[in-house]
């Protein structure tokens, strides 16, 4: 999820000198601790909002219903405000995604991030500490401005720190430590779901390790040579890069990032490049990958799988347990698709995991609608295994493909001058239609029951079939050849490639704006 900025590599194949120094390896596992803070705090509210003491404190009427098993069973969580507690973040990341665009150019990255750590902590604080609903919510939402800040800065950081051949995997660095971050918020739900009355607040206060961490290593770290030369500080830009690639042989790398600098400070309005003809393609597809990333369904799982469990029959000790399996599921896919996604390619992954996710969405449903009907829940042993592995499967699948996908592309397909306003939108409606789905989904569950399964498979569907016919295979294509290479040659998006614009496509030639 890069923000403003831009990142080069060496002119068509030329490897620049090079070592991966321990400065490069120390700064980027430092910076990674940024989506180790978002992942912890998706996977916190899901097991939080499903522990008794918490609901009792702020959500008397949830408890009541949930205890009195006289409601539907889908219905038990259905409650605006108990959705609010949990979608307040992301409305609050999409509104500081458009400072954090502005203060990543003007301040540089690693103040960026450190106005992101800032936030965690202060967030932290208030909802450790939280006496009422007010508390809890502007916790949230400072979390939230975090998250903004700290999704716009740290992916750009790493990958205009990293030395060209291993920018590709640090850069899923960030998707996996998401991953990881709520593996370990489940585990840590898991214990502290055994503490009353106060493990809630437990929960919800060791999100402060990976916000120290963070705010710790944006003191330490240097800001990234493209950073320094973008806001003018060129002899030290020239320093800080002798020093993270470990050689005094630094002239080609400098001059190209000068250059490339130059170029799009020529870019008056990004946004409004953003919205020409021949950026269309590129736009179209990546709001459409963010959106389409939301209906598989995979937020919902994620948020809300002790709260779905629980609703399927699972006690709540046993939900707790099968979303801890899940993320460990998660981590694990994500790992397969560093692997596979530069040797089988974008297209062969989305798809391969389009019918996987199809499958198993059906199974779950068909399941869930002989087996949980709104009062009796008792899915039987053999049944409830059943889910689970669906779960995990479907989980498995989008973990591989669009998961890392959904971010990998757009920060592949839009050009040098356009790159940073094309990644603020992605970002915006990513987190927008994250935002919609965690609002609507226990209401959704409430009134579609189990066919909310066939609703999102049915998406699924539609997005497979989107990327056969309408998504290009990108993979080994260096960027500045993606017009000519990848779009050019599409039947559909060539006709959004006029030539009279030729010179637009040359800017970049022989200068390789790498992301």
């Amino acid at each position: 999820m890069p923000g403003g900025g831009f990142a080069v590599s060496a002119p068509s194949g030329v490897e620049f000198e090079a070592k991966i120094t321990p400065i490069v390896i120390i700064s980027c596992i430092m910076a990674a601790t940024g989506g180790l803070m978002f992942g912890y705090d998706v996977g916190i509210s899901g097991g939080v909002t499903s522990m008794d003491d918490f609901l009792r404190e702020f959500f008397p009427a949830v408890l009541r219903r949930k205890n009195q098993d006289k409601e539907s069973n889908y219905c038990k969580y259905d409650n605006q405000g108990l959705q609010l507690f949990t979608s307040s973040l992301y409305l609050a990341g999409l509104t500081a995604t458009f400072f954090a665009s502005y203060t990543t150019r003007r301040l540089g990255r690693r103040l960026t991030m450190l106005i992101a750590g800032v936030f965690f902590i202060i967030g932290v604080i208030f909802n450790g500490a939280a006496q009422n609903l007010a508390m809890l919510i502007v916790g949230r939402i400072l979390l939230g401005c975090g998250v903004g800040f700290a999704n716009q800065a740290v992916p750009l950081f790493l990958s205009e720190i990293a030395p060209t051949r291993i920018r590709g995997g640090l850069n899923i660095l960030f998707q996996l430590n998401v991953t990881i971050g709520i593996l370990f918020a489940n585990l840590v739900n898991y214990g502290t779901s055994k503490i009353h009355p106060w493990g809630w607040r437990l929960s919800l206060s060791l999100a402060g390790i990976p916000a120290a961490m963070l705010t710790l290593g944006a003191l330490f770290v240097t800001d990234t040579p493209n950073s320094l030369i973008e806001r003018g500080h060129l002899e030290e830009g020239k320093a800080v890069l002798k020093r993270i690639r470990g050689t005094d042989n630094v002239e080609p790398e400098f001059n190209e990032i000068v250059e490339a600098s130059r170029i799009a400070q020529e870019v008056k309005h990004p946004f409004r490049n953003l919205l020409q003809r021949r950026n269309r393609p590129q736009l179209v597809i990546a709001v459409l990958l963010q959106i389409f990333q939301q209906f598989t369904g995979i937020n919902a799982i994620m948020f809300y799988a002790p709260v779905l469990f629980n609703t399927l029959g699972f006690k709540s000790d046993a939900s707790l347990y099968s979303a801890v399996i899940t993320g460990a599921v998660n981590v694990l896919a994500t790992l397969v698709s560093v692997y596979a996604v530069d040797r089988a390619g974008r297209r062969a992954l989305l798809l391969e995991a389009g019918v996987q996710m199809f499958l198993s969405q059906v199974v779950i449903a068909v399941v869930l609608g002989i087996k949980v009907t709104d009062r009796s829940d008792n899915l039987g042993h053999g049944w409830a295994i059943l889910v689970v592995v669906m779960v995990c499967t479907y989980v498995a699948s989008f973990a591989w493909s669009w998961g890392p996908l959904g971010w990998l592309i757009p920060s592949e397909t839009f050009p040098l001058e356009t790159r940073s306003a094309g990644q603020s939108v992605t970002v915006c409606v990513n987190l927008l239609f994250t935002f919609l789905i965690a609002q609507a989904f226990l209401s959704m569950l409430c009134h579609l029951k189990f066919a909310i399964f066939i609703f999102f498979s049915a998406w699924v569907l539609v997005m497979s079939v989107f990327v056969l016919f309408f998504l290009p295979e990108t993979k080994n294509v260096p960027i500045e050849e993606m017009t000519d290479k990848v779009w050019k040659q599409h039947w559909f998006w060539k006709r959004y490639m006029d030539d009279d614009d030729h010179h637009h496509h040359n800017i970049a030639n022989g200068k390789n704006a790498t992301v």
